[in-house]
Protein backbone atom coordinates (compact mmCIF):
# COMPACT_ATOMS: atom_id res chain seq x y z
CA UNK A 1 0.00 0.00 0.00
CA UNK A 2 1.24 3.47 -0.93
CA UNK A 3 0.63 6.56 1.20
CA UNK A 4 0.41 10.03 -0.31
CA UNK A 5 -0.63 13.48 0.84
CA UNK A 6 -2.82 16.26 -0.52
CA UNK A 7 -2.05 19.95 -0.01
CA UNK A 8 -3.88 23.12 -0.87
CA UNK A 9 -1.67 25.51 -2.84
CA UNK A 10 -1.92 28.33 -0.30
CA UNK A 11 0.76 31.01 -0.57
CA UNK A 12 3.63 31.06 -0.16
CA UNK A 13 4.19 28.43 -2.84
CA UNK A 14 7.61 27.70 -1.38
CA UNK A 15 5.97 26.21 1.71
CA UNK A 16 4.07 23.74 -0.47
CA UNK A 17 7.34 22.76 -2.15
CA UNK A 18 9.10 22.36 1.20
CA UNK A 19 6.32 20.19 2.63
CA UNK A 20 6.34 17.96 -0.44
CA UNK A 21 10.12 17.62 -0.18
CA UNK A 22 9.74 16.58 3.44
CA UNK A 23 7.08 14.05 2.49
CA UNK A 24 9.44 12.61 -0.13
CA UNK A 25 12.14 12.21 2.52
CA UNK A 26 9.66 10.38 4.76
CA UNK A 27 8.73 7.88 2.07
CA UNK A 28 5.40 9.18 0.81
CA UNK A 29 4.60 7.93 -2.69
CA UNK A 30 2.28 10.62 -4.09
CA UNK A 31 2.10 14.38 -3.71
CA UNK A 32 -1.26 15.84 -4.73
CA UNK A 33 -2.65 19.35 -4.69
CA UNK A 34 -6.08 20.91 -5.04
CA UNK A 35 -6.71 22.53 -8.45
CA UNK A 36 -9.00 25.54 -8.07
CA UNK A 37 -7.49 28.52 -9.83
CA UNK A 38 -9.52 31.22 -8.05
CA UNK A 39 -9.27 29.95 -4.48
CA UNK A 40 -5.62 28.83 -4.53
CA UNK A 41 -2.41 29.37 -6.46
CA UNK A 42 -1.82 27.72 -9.82
CA UNK A 43 -0.54 24.18 -9.13
CA UNK A 44 1.07 23.41 -12.48
CA UNK A 45 3.76 26.07 -12.02
CA UNK A 46 4.51 24.60 -8.57
CA UNK A 47 4.85 20.96 -9.73
CA UNK A 48 8.25 21.43 -11.45
CA UNK A 49 9.65 22.93 -8.25
CA UNK A 50 8.36 19.91 -6.30
CA UNK A 51 9.70 17.40 -8.80
CA UNK A 52 13.17 18.93 -8.88
CA UNK A 53 13.32 18.78 -5.06
CA UNK A 54 12.14 15.16 -4.81
CA UNK A 55 13.17 11.76 -6.11
CA UNK A 56 10.23 9.41 -5.53
CA UNK A 57 7.01 11.44 -5.38
CA UNK A 58 4.48 11.11 -8.17
CA UNK A 59 2.86 14.53 -8.48
CA UNK A 60 -0.48 15.73 -9.83
CA UNK A 61 -3.86 17.40 -9.19
CA UNK A 62 -6.62 16.03 -6.97
CA UNK A 63 -8.44 16.92 -9.07
CA UNK A 64 -8.40 18.92 -12.27
CA UNK A 65 -11.39 19.09 -14.62
CA UNK A 66 -12.01 19.33 -18.39
CA UNK A 67 -13.94 22.58 -18.14
CA UNK A 68 -11.54 25.19 -16.76
CA UNK A 69 -8.57 23.80 -18.73
CA UNK A 70 -8.38 22.94 -22.41
CA UNK A 71 -7.80 19.20 -22.83
CA UNK A 72 -4.73 19.71 -25.00
CA UNK A 73 -3.29 22.05 -22.38
CA UNK A 74 -3.75 19.43 -19.65
CA UNK A 75 -2.02 16.85 -21.84
CA UNK A 76 0.82 19.20 -22.75
CA UNK A 77 1.46 20.27 -19.16
CA UNK A 78 1.73 16.69 -17.96
CA UNK A 79 3.80 15.63 -20.97
CA UNK A 80 6.22 18.49 -20.33
CA UNK A 81 6.65 17.31 -16.74
CA UNK A 82 7.29 13.80 -18.06
CA UNK A 83 9.94 15.10 -20.47
CA UNK A 84 11.64 17.00 -17.64
CA UNK A 85 11.35 14.48 -14.80
CA UNK A 86 10.30 11.12 -16.25
CA UNK A 87 7.04 9.32 -15.55
CA UNK A 88 6.45 10.96 -12.18
CA UNK A 89 3.22 12.82 -12.88
CA UNK A 90 -0.39 11.70 -12.68
CA UNK A 91 -3.67 13.27 -13.77
CA UNK A 92 -6.44 13.19 -11.19
CA UNK A 93 -9.64 14.41 -12.84
CA UNK A 94 -13.33 14.84 -12.14
CA UNK A 95 -16.41 16.77 -13.24
CA UNK A 96 -15.31 19.87 -11.32
CA UNK A 97 -16.41 21.41 -8.03
CA UNK A 98 -14.89 24.59 -6.61
CA UNK A 99 -12.91 25.38 -9.76
CA UNK A 100 -16.13 25.85 -11.72
CA UNK A 101 -18.79 26.55 -9.09
CA UNK A 102 -16.88 29.51 -7.65
CA UNK A 103 -17.39 31.08 -11.07
CA UNK A 104 -21.10 30.29 -11.03
CA UNK A 105 -20.77 27.44 -13.52
CA UNK A 106 -21.93 23.84 -13.09
CA UNK A 107 -19.71 20.74 -13.21
CA UNK A 108 -19.20 19.23 -16.65
CA UNK A 109 -21.08 16.18 -17.91
CA UNK A 110 -19.80 12.64 -17.57
CA UNK A 111 -19.84 12.31 -21.36
CA UNK A 112 -17.49 15.27 -21.69
CA UNK A 113 -15.32 13.94 -18.89
CA UNK A 114 -15.05 10.56 -20.61
CA UNK A 115 -14.06 12.16 -23.89
CA UNK A 116 -11.46 14.35 -22.20
CA UNK A 117 -9.79 11.45 -20.41
CA UNK A 118 -9.29 9.67 -23.72
CA UNK A 119 -7.87 12.76 -25.42
CA UNK A 120 -5.57 13.69 -22.54
CA UNK A 121 -4.12 10.18 -22.20
CA UNK A 122 -3.62 9.66 -25.93
CA UNK A 123 -1.94 13.01 -26.52
CA UNK A 124 0.27 12.86 -23.41
CA UNK A 125 1.52 9.40 -24.40
CA UNK A 126 2.33 10.44 -27.97
CA UNK A 127 -0.65 9.13 -29.93
CA UNK A 128 -2.83 11.07 -32.35
CA UNK A 129 -6.49 11.78 -31.58
CA UNK A 130 -9.49 13.10 -33.46
CA UNK A 131 -10.57 16.35 -31.83
CA UNK A 132 -13.84 17.63 -33.27
CA UNK A 133 -12.89 16.43 -36.74
CA UNK A 134 -9.24 17.50 -36.60
CA UNK A 135 -6.38 15.06 -36.10
CA UNK A 136 -4.16 16.33 -33.29
CA UNK A 137 -0.74 14.94 -32.39
CA UNK A 138 2.07 16.22 -30.19
CA UNK A 139 5.27 15.17 -32.02
CA UNK A 140 7.64 16.03 -29.19
CA UNK A 141 6.34 13.52 -26.63
CA UNK A 142 9.26 11.44 -25.25
CA UNK A 143 9.28 7.73 -26.03
CA UNK A 144 7.84 5.68 -23.19
CA UNK A 145 5.77 8.54 -21.76
CA UNK A 146 3.00 7.21 -19.52
CA UNK A 147 0.28 9.31 -17.90
CA UNK A 148 -2.08 7.45 -15.55
CA UNK A 149 -5.51 9.06 -15.31
CA UNK A 150 -7.36 8.56 -12.04
CA UNK A 151 -10.96 9.70 -11.88
CA UNK A 152 -12.87 10.95 -8.84
CA UNK A 153 -16.56 10.21 -8.38
CA UNK A 154 -19.34 9.06 -6.07
CA UNK A 155 -22.52 8.20 -7.99
CA UNK A 156 -23.34 4.99 -9.89
CA UNK A 157 -22.84 6.51 -13.35
CA UNK A 158 -19.53 8.09 -12.39
CA UNK A 159 -18.32 4.84 -10.84
CA UNK A 160 -19.33 3.00 -14.01
CA UNK A 161 -17.20 5.44 -16.03
CA UNK A 162 -14.23 4.88 -13.73
CA UNK A 163 -14.51 1.15 -14.27
CA UNK A 164 -14.77 1.52 -18.04
CA UNK A 165 -12.19 4.18 -18.75
CA UNK A 166 -9.90 5.24 -15.88
CA UNK A 167 -6.57 3.87 -14.67
CA UNK A 168 -7.41 4.64 -11.05
CA UNK A 169 -10.31 5.57 -8.78
CA UNK A 170 -10.13 8.49 -6.35
CA UNK A 171 -12.65 8.30 -3.51
CA UNK A 172 -12.64 11.35 -1.28
CA UNK A 173 -13.90 9.84 1.97
CA UNK A 174 -12.77 7.00 4.21
CA UNK A 175 -16.01 5.36 5.39
CA UNK A 176 -15.33 1.58 5.25
CA UNK A 177 -18.85 0.70 4.06
CA UNK A 178 -18.84 3.32 1.30
CA UNK A 179 -15.32 2.37 0.27
CA UNK A 180 -16.51 -1.22 -0.15
CA UNK A 181 -19.63 -0.20 -2.08
CA UNK A 182 -17.84 2.16 -4.47
CA UNK A 183 -14.91 -0.16 -5.12
CA UNK A 184 -17.22 -3.10 -5.83
CA UNK A 185 -19.20 -0.91 -8.24
CA UNK A 186 -16.05 0.23 -10.04
CA UNK A 187 -14.68 -3.29 -10.35
CA UNK A 188 -18.00 -4.68 -11.59
CA UNK A 189 -18.08 -2.00 -14.29
CA UNK A 190 -14.51 -2.83 -15.28
CA UNK A 191 -15.30 -6.51 -15.56
CA UNK A 192 -18.42 -5.79 -17.63
CA UNK A 193 -16.27 -3.70 -19.98
CA UNK A 194 -13.80 -6.55 -20.44
CA UNK A 195 -11.09 -4.93 -18.34
CA UNK A 196 -9.09 -6.43 -15.49
CA UNK A 197 -10.72 -5.00 -12.32
CA UNK A 198 -7.52 -5.49 -10.35
CA UNK A 199 -5.65 -3.20 -12.75
CA UNK A 200 -7.57 -0.14 -11.52
CA UNK A 201 -5.69 1.53 -8.67
CA UNK A 202 -7.83 2.50 -5.68
CA UNK A 203 -7.01 5.79 -3.93
CA UNK A 204 -8.89 6.67 -0.74
CA UNK A 205 -8.32 10.29 0.30
CA UNK A 206 -9.51 11.92 3.50
CA UNK A 207 -8.24 14.48 6.02
CA UNK A 208 -6.79 13.56 9.39
CA UNK A 209 -6.19 15.69 12.46
CA UNK A 210 -4.19 14.28 15.35
CA UNK A 211 -5.19 15.54 18.79
CA UNK A 212 -6.17 14.38 22.26
CA UNK A 213 -9.09 16.85 22.03
CA UNK A 214 -11.64 14.94 19.95
CA UNK A 215 -14.13 17.81 19.69
CA UNK A 216 -11.44 20.14 18.39
CA UNK A 217 -10.17 17.52 15.95
CA UNK A 218 -13.67 16.99 14.57
CA UNK A 219 -14.15 20.72 14.07
CA UNK A 220 -10.89 20.87 12.12
CA UNK A 221 -12.25 18.22 9.74
CA UNK A 222 -15.93 19.25 9.51
CA UNK A 223 -15.22 21.19 6.30
CA UNK A 224 -14.57 17.89 4.54
CA UNK A 225 -18.11 16.64 5.08
CA UNK A 226 -19.29 19.93 3.62
CA UNK A 227 -17.06 19.53 0.57
CA UNK A 228 -18.27 15.98 -0.04
CA UNK A 229 -21.80 17.28 0.51
CA UNK A 230 -21.54 19.39 -2.65
CA UNK A 231 -21.23 16.20 -4.70
CA UNK A 232 -23.82 14.37 -2.61
CA UNK A 233 -26.32 17.18 -3.23
CA UNK A 234 -25.87 16.56 -6.96
CA UNK A 235 -26.59 12.86 -6.41
CA UNK A 236 -29.75 13.62 -4.44
CA UNK A 237 -30.91 15.93 -7.22
CA UNK A 238 -30.27 13.23 -9.80
CA UNK A 239 -31.42 10.10 -7.95
CA UNK A 240 -33.69 11.40 -5.18
CA UNK A 241 -33.34 11.31 -1.40
CA UNK A 242 -34.26 7.63 -0.97
CA UNK A 243 -33.02 6.02 -4.18
CA UNK A 244 -31.74 2.46 -3.94
CA UNK A 245 -29.03 3.43 -6.44
CA UNK A 246 -27.11 5.38 -3.78
CA UNK A 247 -26.54 4.24 -0.17
CA UNK A 248 -28.29 6.33 2.49
CA UNK A 249 -24.99 6.35 4.38
CA UNK A 250 -23.75 8.73 1.71
CA UNK A 251 -26.82 10.91 1.19
CA UNK A 252 -28.81 11.14 4.43
CA UNK A 253 -26.55 13.59 6.26
CA UNK A 254 -27.14 16.52 3.88
CA UNK A 255 -30.82 16.93 4.81
CA UNK A 256 -30.01 20.07 6.84
CA UNK A 257 -27.63 21.51 4.22
CA UNK A 258 -28.60 25.01 3.10
CA UNK A 259 -26.22 26.43 0.52
CA UNK A 260 -22.44 26.49 0.57
CA UNK A 261 -19.88 29.28 0.86
CA UNK A 262 -17.09 28.63 -1.65
CA UNK A 263 -15.05 31.55 -0.34
CA UNK A 264 -14.25 29.29 2.63
CA UNK A 265 -13.98 26.06 0.63
CA UNK A 266 -11.66 23.54 2.28
CA UNK A 267 -11.34 25.70 5.41
CA UNK A 268 -12.06 24.75 9.01
CA UNK A 269 -13.90 28.06 9.50
CA UNK A 270 -16.52 27.41 6.80
CA UNK A 271 -19.78 28.24 8.61
CA UNK A 272 -21.88 26.54 5.91
CA UNK A 273 -20.57 23.11 6.98
CA UNK A 274 -22.18 23.25 10.42
CA UNK A 275 -24.82 20.79 9.19
CA UNK A 276 -22.22 17.98 9.11
CA UNK A 277 -22.78 15.77 12.22
CA UNK A 278 -19.97 14.31 14.30
CA UNK A 279 -20.69 10.73 13.24
CA UNK A 280 -20.19 11.63 9.60
CA UNK A 281 -16.82 13.18 10.42
CA UNK A 282 -15.87 10.03 12.29
CA UNK A 283 -16.84 7.90 9.27
CA UNK A 284 -15.51 10.06 6.46
CA UNK A 285 -12.20 11.22 8.02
Amino acid sequence: MDIGLVLQTDPPAQTVVDLMARADELGFSHGWTFDSQVLWQEPYVIYPRILERTSRLTVGPMVTNPSTRDWTVIASMHATLIEMFGNRTICGIGRGDSAVRVQGRPPTTLARLEASMHVIRELAEGRAVDLDGTTVHMPWIPQGAALPIWMAGYGPKALDLVGRAADGFILQLADPYLVEWTVKTVRAAAEAAGRNPAAITICVAAPAYVSTDLAHARNQCRWFGGMVGNHVADLVTRYGETSSAVPSGLTAYIKDRHGYDYSHHGRADNHTTDFVPDDVIDRFC
